[in-house]
């Protein structure tokens, strides 16, 4: 079993969250009553030399994180203060808790697959979406896949998404919901103007390349919904599976695996209750 360092750990907050402020200060006293020290930083400054990042605040803050600290091999837990907080593993009521079972062993360290693109520039735990940079136009978008040709989308944009993605931009959008332990890339068409451009899911060893044509100025392209880079339509953006991985302590509590967090957390599956 992989163990956690708590040399250095570094509780990162989310200043546009109101209240993440007070809950890294609660943390940081918790984890000073077994023993630990640990730092508050901004999630605008990331402390370079941490072995443990506790993130306060929404799957944002800890995606932003994840993208920072994966290539440092650095794992990460997160508190939830968002709406949905798919994966985070733990609410404010739970801190204590949590902390608590970071020093009993009580976790495991879970390995995420995460995707690359731009001449690995670009980091994504969740996915990778392109647009046309026209906001009220639909985009041309080819796609290929392993050089060969798949599809052309007339459509709003195309998300390329991990496991551990298909439960946020991807599902939203009619894309499947994948166990994050598969080792599979899935690709969903946004708003496509035809019945038959369906949601791909394939190997992830595979490499995408998405090319637009010259009706399209330019594309912008985003990971995980937060580092948006413009792009020239001439451009051929590659997409691949990375050799970096993002690390997640998972808690050691009841209730706390994929599928019961799915039916926790968006409801699946849950039947309407019975109008009285």
């Amino acid at each position: 079993m992989e163990m956690l360092s708590f040399k250095n750990i570094s509780i990162v907050y989310n200043e546009d969250v109101e209240e993440s402020l007070a809950v890294a200060k609660q943390t940081r006293e918790c984890l000073a009553l077994h023993g630990l020290e640990s730092q508050i930083n901004p999630s605008t400054t990331y402390d370079d030399s941490a072995t443990l990042v506790i993130t306060i605040g929404g799957d944002g803050t800890l995606l932003k994180a994840a993208r920072f600290y994966a290539p440092k091999n650095v794992p990460i837990l997160g508190i939830n203060l968002g709406r949905l907080g798919f994966l985070a593993q733990a609410n404010i009521d739970e801190i204590e808790t949590s902390i608590k079972k970071l020093v009993q062993n009580e976790y495991r360290i879970e390995s995420r697959m995460m995707l690359s693109a731009y001449c690995n520039n670009v980091l994504a735990l969740n996915d990778i979406v392109i647009k046309g940079d026209t906001f009220s136009r639909t985009s041309k978008l080819f796609l290929y896949i392993n050089g060969k040709v798949v599809c052309d989308y007339l459509a709003d944009g195309i998300i390329i998404s991990t496991p551990t993605g298909s439960t946020a931009y991807t599902l939203s959008a009619g894309g499947p919901v994948l166990v994050p332990g598969l080792d599979a890339i899935v690709i969903v068409p946004i708003c496509a103007h035809t019945l038959t451009a369906r949601p791909l899911v394939i190997p992830a060893g595979e490499e995408i390349k998405i090319t637009s044509c010259n009706t399209c100025s330019r594309l912008k392209m985003s990971a995980d919904g937060q580092d948006t880079i413009d792009i020239s339509s001439d451009d051929c953006i590659v997409i691949k599976k990375s050799n970096t991985q993002a690390k997640l302590v998972i808690l050691q509590k009841a209730n706390n695996d994929f599928y019961s967090i799915l039916r926790q957390k968006l409801q699946w599956g849950v039947a309407p209750e019975r109008q009285v």
